[in-house]
């Protein structure tokens, strides 16, 4: 009992890390010109509780980790509409913590997490341009719809109680709005996230399929353009305030339900992003649960660097 609670802690804890539902990413229906291209990296760093609502006789349970992830994103066009792709590649470092039977428990691990990979097509107020059209372009109301796909390509052996991986595909159809008014910008995105089964989740004697409801989401941001003060006044960067919402995901192992995992929680948080160069900028963001009714409750922190560039040379 007490390896199978220890599990369920990290379970969650990995569940917590910003390929899932609890995603905070203003402006994600932007429109770039075609052939733009970025390769972010970025830094995140998450602290806090886990709430398992009954679901195991667990007590102060904890988590600390690090989260490093290279991005590399293209737009493109798609039947004369603006379209991007991009993929990422995170690598993980972390520490959970949590009294079971009246024993501390603790486990170290790093490694690499699933990799996920997301489409985005934009369907209304946005074609594909280049940059000179681009520039006289200015937004109005943007309709956009994206899938994203996680991959099981990180760390996973069933026969070890701590993996990285939850080592299933994961599916998220989204549907965006983006309206522009003068340097206000509203972003708002619905989407649910669809799952296979973990056919070797651990167990005792032998690994058993675990299986998990469909998670729904709901996300809103509202940012405002700035310009850069100092020697390059010409960047504009910008401030946002965001929040979401998401629901379901309730678990089963061996076919059996456990209603006590289903997931009713909220994040919010806020963004900056700063230019430098013509070419670079940094973002920093800092997010904390508003509501957690089962799951991480945690606060995160940060912070990527972006080197952006149009055409096939990094010019």
């Amino acid at each position: 009992m007490r390896l199978r609670c220890l599990h369920l802690i990290f379970w969650v804890a990995v569940a917590i890390r910003p390929l899932a539902a609890q995603d905070l990413a203003p402006r994600a229906y932007i429109v770039t010109p075609k052939d733009s291209n970025a390769l972010t990296v970025t830094w995140s760093y998450y602290d806090g509780g886990l709430n398992l609502d009954g679901a195991a006789p667990i007590k102060d349970a904890r988590g600390t980790y690090n989260v490093e992830v290279a991005t590399l994103y293209h737009s493109f066009s798609f039947f004369g509409r603006s379209a991007n792709v991009l993929a990422s590649l995170p690598y993980a470092v972390g520490n959970f913590t949590g009294e079971v039977n009246s024993a501390q428990r603790s486990i170290y691990r790093s490694g690499l997490l699933d990799c996920n990979a997301r489409l985005a097509v934009n369907l209304y107020g946005g074609r594909a341009m280049d940059v000179k059209q681009f520039v006289k372009w200015k937004q109005k109301m943007i309709l956009g719809a994206s899938v994203r796909i996680v991959a099981p390509t990180g760390q996973y052996d069933p026969t070890k109680l701590i993996n990285w991986s939850i080592n299933r595909w994961a599916f998220k159809p989204e549907f965006g709005y983006s309206q522009r008014w003068g340097n206000w910008i509203l972003d708002g995105y619905a989407g649910v996230w669809f799952y296979t089964t973990n056919q070797k989740y651990y167990g005792i004697p032998m690994p058993k399929p675990q299986s998990e409801a469909p998670i729904g989401s709901l996300e809103g941001h509202l940012s405002y353009d700035f310009q850069r003060f100092g020697m390059m006044k010409k960047l504009r960067g910008w401030a946002s305030l965001d929040g979401n919402f998401w629901w379901g995901g309730v678990t089963s192992v061996n076919s059996i339900r456990n209603p006590a995992t289903k997931q009713t929680s909220s994040r919010i948080g806020a963004t900056i992003s700063i230019p430098y160069s013509k070419h670079q900028s940094v973002k920093i963001s800092y997010s904390d649960g508003a509501y957690i009714r089962f799951g991480g409750n945690y606060q995160n922190v940060s912070v990527a660097w972006q080197y952006s560039w149009i055409g096939k040379n990094l010019r």
